[in-house]
C-alpha cells in the first residue's frame, strides 16, 4: 500500500504518517524504487497511534503503549501504570483551565463593557505582569 492508502484506512494525514516514520515509531518497508510500500500491520499500527493520540497520550507514552502491545510478555499493570500517569495529567490539567475559567469569569463579571476605559480585565493582566 501507498502512503495515501494507508492515511485513508488509518484516518491519519500523510504528513502524520512520515513523522510517525521519522521518529520511529513505524517502519515501513522501502520498494526498489525509494517509495515507502506499507503492510496491513503498518495500518494496525498507525490507526492505534491516532486513536492513542486522540486520548492525549504523547509520543513518549505512544511508544511504550506499542512496544506493550506488541509484547506477548507484558502485564497489564505495565499498560495501567502509563494510563494512569496520563489521567493523573488530565486531571491536573483539568482543574488548572477551571481555576483559569473562573478567574476570567469573575474578571469578566467585573467588567462593565461600557465606554468607559476603566477595565479590570486590564488591571488585573497588568497586575500579573511581574508573575510566570
Amino acid at each position: 500500500m501507498n502512503i495515501g492508502d494507508v492515511a485513508e484506512r488509518s484516518g491519519l494525514p500523510a504528513k502524520t504518517i512520515r513523522y510517525y516514520e521519522e521518529i520511529g515509531l513505524i517502519a515501513p518497508r522501502r520498494a526498489a524504487n525509494g517509495y515507502r510500500s506499507f503492510a496491513e500491520a503498518d495500518v494496525h499500527k498507525l490507526a492505534f497511534l491516532g486513536r492513542a493520540r486522540a486520548l492525549g497520550f504523547g509520543i513518549d507514552d505512544c511508544r511504550s503503549l506499542l512496544q506493550l502491545y506488541g509484547d506477548d510478555g507484558r502485564t497489564s499493570a505495565e499498560v495501567k501504570h502509563i494510563a494512569e500517569d496520563h489521567l493523573e495529567r488530565i486531571d491536573a490539567k483539568i482543574a488548572e483551565l477551571t481555576e483559569m475559567r473562573a478567574t476570567l469569569a469573575r474578571l469578566v463579571h467585573a467588567c462593565a463593557g461600557d465606554h468607559r476605559p476603566d477595565c479590570p480585565i486590564l488591571a488585573d493582566l497588568a497586575r500579573a505582569e511581574g508573575r510566570g
